[in-house]
């Protein structure tokens, strides 16, 4: 299905102050042939030219009511989808004041299509009409805006729990900010193009997501080609959102939309492992500290023995050399302050 723009139908308000002239004109034309039927029947008379005025008038006037349902008013990044008796023969595109054939029929399979999106053209407000019964016994007129909005939009897509590359459970959602660029394929190539959206939204960030591990981990492989790499969904979040944007497009294509960008709103690891995760971690943070700590302290130790045996400070021997690297070790590695005990004898 290939778009057909309409152009050369911005004459609505000419059209609009012409059909209000006939209007008013077919009025006329009933009160004149009223008044003349009635001169006629005082008279005794039948009045021919009396009866074919009201005719005229009625038909005039029912007839140009239907003219009203050909004007079309569009604002700016607004599209409307036109059908002859079920043959596409156009989109109108643009704003302005259209008028075309009455009997044309407006479709938009997604108008009554709430997402949890940014609002539609109407402001996320519904506009032509259906009736609606409550079960209280009430009536309700809701009109539906068949107009399809040519503005960037956003979707958020709910929060997703998926696994990762490594089986872990990882709660993320993204944000999707898309537009129509082809109403025909959008109306015509899918059954509802919001709908159709957000399922493929699910379908690429579930396909991305069991590719990447939550953080680095290694031996995986995140680009395909065969080496290890420390792509991660935490690390490289920008790579991850175009990787899920590049997904989703070659998804929608044949919707006629376009994905502008696709962006990470929220992740963490699942609240089942969260915790479990959490003490991971801080082990991990430990265990890199204690190893910075234990490097700084035995650079000290070693740096102070060499430098009691440079300045022929003290000599000591091998055992009590042990005593002092053990004691210092002690001293510089521990959690808590040393206390230590002062020798007032000598040390041998």
């Amino acid at each position: 299905m290939t778009e057909k723009i309409i152009s050369g139908k911005k004459n609505g308000l000419a059209v609009l102050l012409i059909t209000i002239l006939l209007h008013l004109g077919s009025v006329g034309l009933i009160i004149a042939g009223a008044v003349n039927i009635g001169l006629a029947e005082e008279a005794g008379k039948s009045s021919p030219l009396g009866v074919a005025m009201l005719i005229l008038g009625i038909v005039g006037a029912v007839g140009l009511s239907f003219v009203y349902a050909g004007l079309k008013v569009l604002k700016p990044q607004e599209a409307l989808v036109l059908t002859l008796f079920g043959d596409y023969i156009g989109t109108l595109k643009g704003e302005g004041f259209y008028f075309v054939n009455p009997f044309c029929s407006t479709i938009n399979p997604a108008a009554k299509t709430k997402l949890n999106q940014s609002g539609d053209v109407d402001g996320g407000k519904q506009a032509a009409a259906g009736i609606i019964l409550n079960p209280n016994g009430t009536v309700e007129v809701q009109q539906i805006n068949n107009k399809i909005s040519l503005k960037i939009m956003t979707l958020n897509n709910n929060r997703q729990k998926i696994n990762d590359c490594l089986g872990n459970p990882v709660e993320i959602g993204i944000a999707v900010m898309w537009r129509v660029v082809d109403t025909a394929k959008a109306v015509f190539n899918v059954d509802n193009y919001k709908e159709y959206l957000s399922l493929q939204c699910d379908s690429a960030l579930r396909n991305i997501v069991r590719i990447y591990p939550y953080d680095v981990a290694p031996n995986v492989d995140t680009t395909g080609d065969g080496i290890a790499d420390e792509g991660s969904l935490r690390g490289s979040s920008e790579v991850v959102a175009k990787r899920i944007r590049d997904e989703i497009q070659s998804k929608v294509e044949e919707a006629g939309l376009e994905i502008i960008e696709a962006r990470i709103t929220y992740l963490a690891y699942a609240p089942e492992i969260a915790s479990v995760m959490l003490q991971r971690q801080q082990a991990s943070a430990i265990i890199a500290a204690r190893k910075m700590i234990v490097d700084g302290a035995v650079g000290m130790v070693k740096m102070a023995i060499d430098k009691l045996g440079e300045d022929e400070i003290v000599e000591l021997d091998e055992e009590r050399k042990a005593q002092m690297v053990s004691n210092l070790l002690v001293v510089l590695c521990g959690n808590k302050d040393a206390q230590p005990v002062v020798n007032s004898g000598s040390i041998y």
